[in-house]
């Protein structure tokens, strides 16, 4: 993956898994893409989780921070594909890396390059932000994601991601008492 800076554009060459052979011009995400970024997550509701993008776009574009990545890929009359990422250095003692938290590609721009531009030109700004290692999270069945990252030199981490089901009526933790309830009045 390469991509190179152009002002406030970034154009992205090369990228892996894009049949078009044609570079995608990545921009910074911007408060007006909103309702392109809705749009693209609904048609992937099915496969994702409902996402409060008010809030998300509150905290990426209002109020901006460094390492922050929010990146834009425009179409033919709309926004094409979207990804969010940033530094971060808190999960489990792990050194500062870039985390890619959402990539949305509107459907009729896929096998194009979008995404793996955007992936590109987020891989560039986590580099010059000074770190060197780029993390995200796909579900084990989610075949085409894995696939794309995999596609985009992305291979499995050093930590395993563990979940506790809360609502499980035959958990051991669920019978246990709040700290709080533990103490006598």
């Amino acid at each position: 993956m390469a991509a190179s800076v152009r002002g406030d554009h970034e154009v992205a060459a090369g990228s892996a898994g894009s049949d078009s052979g044609g570079a995608c011009v990545v921009r910074a995400l911007r408060p007006a893409d909103l309702p392109g970024v809705r749009r693209i997550d609904a048609l992937h509701a099915s496969v994702t989780p409902a996402v409060d993008w008010d809030a998300v776009m509150e905290g990426y574009l209002r109020a901006p921070g460094p390492g922050r990545v929010a990146l834009a890929v425009d179409g033919p009359d709309d926004v094409a594909g979207f990804l969010l990422g940033e530094v971060r250095a808190l999960e489990f003692g792990s050194e500062p890396c870039g985390w890619i938290f959402a990539v949305g590609v509107d459907p009729s721009q896929a096998r194009r390059g979008v995404a793996s531009s955007l992936l590109a030109a987020a891989c560039a700004r986590f580099s010059a932000a000074g770190v060197r290692m780029v993390r995200t999270m796909v579900e084990r069945t989610d075949v085409p994601f894995l696939s794309f990252f995999r596609a985009n030199g992305f291979v499995g981490g050093p930590y395993v991601q563990l979940e506790y089901d809360l609502a499980d009526a035959e958990s051991p933790l669920r019978a246990a008492p709040p700290p709080d309830a533990e103490r006598a009045p």
